[in-house]
């Protein structure tokens, strides 16, 4: 990142590392639309009152004013004031409300995009950040098959951005209904609460969230620590996590045809689907973790997040759930099921823990030199040619040495400077020089081809 930032939590990428989050970018595009995935983008403000009650997240909000407004806002319901998107879902339920009739049901959509929230900088969590999003849409109704594509769609693009240096990833996935219904056989009634205080387990520990549900959620002692125990439960596979749950219900007394079991037991049935399907197709991707709750409240059903092997202290890089009730329309509601890349904090990590850079930072292949400036026209005209033949090229920006514009070339990681013939010499032509390999030959730009292992701006990991 670039040194000397003046506004803590707002990165600027340096040139170099800009290749490199574009190469992420591209690639994520590329295995989105692979999947079938619909690319757009909405605008960067939402009312407040969208963007408020939706969790904790609420409080981040960064809410606008126009210079004139400032000392006066207080005159304007936050309902009425416009913010900053801290996500791309809440956006995401409002444009297919308002786009309905002009969309194809399931609507199946990629979006990566800026987004703004006011938490606390730290290293790989910032302010204004870019997230990339996909989620498939209902109208009506959504089958529980996409809450097992979603995360296989995206432990794939994963997998692909392994060669960037990202270690291997594997969602860890839970169901609120499940969840709530243990919560509710408990006698618990805050179950929102819980979950808000489950969330910060990896933050601050068991201790201090069973401080937090005593003292906040209505829970006592034992409640708390029965809470704590469901969190604790993992599985690879749907009967292993069967039995684990029916043994912890059974020691906390919640009987199998209470109301709050057989919520729980839908909860328990599509977390297991998710985890048997996962395994049939990508074994040991998906796997059932109890203590997975999402802060936002907008999710009703399956919460996934998504940890990186050897990387525990970078916390969850993908995360996401169901929602059933964020976006409707009258009678009509739209359920969803979506997950999230925190996409800047990802490329944080591959440059400055896993060595991701690139190869150069121009994306040209070629510099043009320029003899003098009378002669510009000739080089511009050279390097126009070699674009029309789909070759990256630019032109020095001064006449100077030609020693001085290899040392440009070279700075920017170029790997071919192209001499115009010396219009004075008899049959002069034009020639080309690797400056990587000291290689120089004649070339025409009509018909030169520069060599890929040179010409093609990559990133490559640091071994």
């Amino acid at each position: 990142m670039a040194k000397g930032a003046s506004i803590s939590g707002f990165p600027e990428w340096l040139p170099s590392e800009r290749v490199v989050e574009q190469r992420v970018i591209d690639t994520l595009r590329e295995v989105f639309e692979l999947n079938g995935f619909i690319g757009i983008e909405t605008r960067a403000v939402e009312q407040g009152s969208s963007l408020l009650k939706k969790g904790e997240t609420s409080k981040e909000i960064y809410l606008l004013s126009r210079l004139q407004e400032v000392g006066h806002e207080s005159d304007t319901p936050i309902e009425d004031r416009l913010g900053l998107h801290f996500d791309l879902t809440v956006p995401l339920s409002r444009y297919v409300v308002e786009h309905s009739g002009d969309l194809a049901f399931p609507f199946k959509r990629w979006q990566i995009q800026k987004v703004w929230r006011g938490e606390r900088p730290q290293e790989g969590r910032f302010r204004e950040f870019v997230q990339a999003d996909i989620d498939v849409i209902g109208n009506g109704d959504l089958p529980d098959h996409y809450e097992v594509e979603l995360p296989l769609v995206m432990v794939s693009a994963l997998e692909r951005l392994r060669e960037f240096g990202l270690p291997k990833a594997t969602v860890h996935a839970n169901n609120r209904k499940l969840s709530e219904g243990f919560y509710r056989g408990l006698g618990l009634t805050d179950v929102e609460g819980v979950l808000r205080e489950i969330d910060k387990l990896d933050k601050i520990g068991a201790d201090e969230v069973a401080k937090l549900l005593v003292e906040g959620c209505g829970a006592d002692e034992n409640q708390a620590r029965a809470c704590l125990e469901l969190a604790e439960l993992t599985a690879a596979d749907g009967a292993e996590l069967s039995g684990k749950f029916d043994t912890l219900c059974e020691k906390h007394g919640i009987a199998n045809d209470s109301e709050a079991y057989v919520l729980a037991r839908q909860g328990l049935d599509t977390l297991a689907m998710i985890v048997d399907e996962a395994a049939r197709i990508r074994p040991g991707s998906v796997i059932a973790d109890l203590k997975i709750a999402r802060g936002l409240d907008y999710y009703t059903g399956s919460v996934y997040e998504t940890f990186l092997d050897g990387a525990a202290a970078l916390g969850s890089i993908c995360s996401g759930g169901r929602y059933d009730n964020l976006a409707s329309q009258g009678n009509r509601k739209y359920p969803g099921v979506g997950l999230s890349i925190g996409l800047s904090r990802l490329v944080s990590y591959m440059l400055h823990t896993a060595g991701a850079h690139a190869n150069r930072v121009s994306p040209a292949s070629v510099l043009v030199a320029v003899w003098n400036e009378e002669d510009r026209s000739a080089s511009n005209q050279i390097a126009n040619q070699l674009r029309a033949r789909g070759i990256t090229a630019d032109v020095a920006p001064t006449a100077a040495k030609l020693g001085k514009q290899i040392k440009y070339a070279d700075k920017l990681g170029i790997p071919y400077v192209w001499f115009p013939a010396d219009k004075s010499a008899q049959d002069a032509s034009d020639e080309v020089k690797n400056i990587i390999t000291g290689d120089q030959q004649r070339a025409n730009a009509q018909s030169w081809e520069p060599d890929t292992v040179y010409a093609q701006q990559t990133v490559t990991v640091e071994a």
